[in-house]
């Protein structure tokens, strides 16, 4: 009786494998996984059947060429270029700006070392403790973001040619 019962599971089973297709892999310097081969080509090809195990196919991105992009060297031709002159002129445009952002942000940075000096004392509406603490790390943080971007103006400023 069981018999009976698992002979046509059986069938079924090796009917759904063989429909699945077997894979081959196929040795070379590129090595090939695939299932368009009969039995009869994977033999001549020397390939082997692999079984059970699934396959990931991972695809690795394009090594770049070290030769530039052709609209890019388009781009840089005769008429691209800037004359040294004109160059010069956007350089000390630039130096102005920054400088005029450095005055303003060192201001900035001034004002807020005085406030942060100032606050050390607690206000009367800050009977609550937490109230002056967070208050003393706001004004804390405002120096220190701001000496970071009087830093950052300095940088951009000495990288620029003289």
């Amino acid at each position: 009786m069981l018999n009976r019962l698992l002979a046509p599971l059986l069938v079924l089973a090796s009917l759904g494998a063989q429909a699945q297709g077997t894979v081959y892999r196929c040795p070379g310097p590129p090595v090939l996984y695939t299932d368009a081969l009969s039995a009869k080509e994977a033999q001549e090809k020397g390939c082997r059947t692999i079984e059970g195990s699934p396959i990931t196919v991972v695809q690795t991105p394009r090594p770049r060429s070290s030769a530039p992009a052709p609209a890019a060297e388009g781009a840089r031709g005769a008429e691209g270029r800037v004359d040294a002159g004109q160059q010069r002129v956007r350089d000390d445009e630039r130096r102005r700006v920054l400088q005029t952002e450095l005055r303003q942000a060192e201001e900035r940075l001034a004002n807020a070392q005085r406030e942060f000096s100032a606050g050390q004392e607690r206000r009367g509406d800050e009977r609550n403790y937490q109230k002056y603490l967070d208050r003393m790390a706001e004004l804390k943080d405002n120096v220190s973001r701001f000496e970071a971007d009087v830093q950052a103006l300095k940088r951009e400023i000495a990288k620029l040619p003289s």
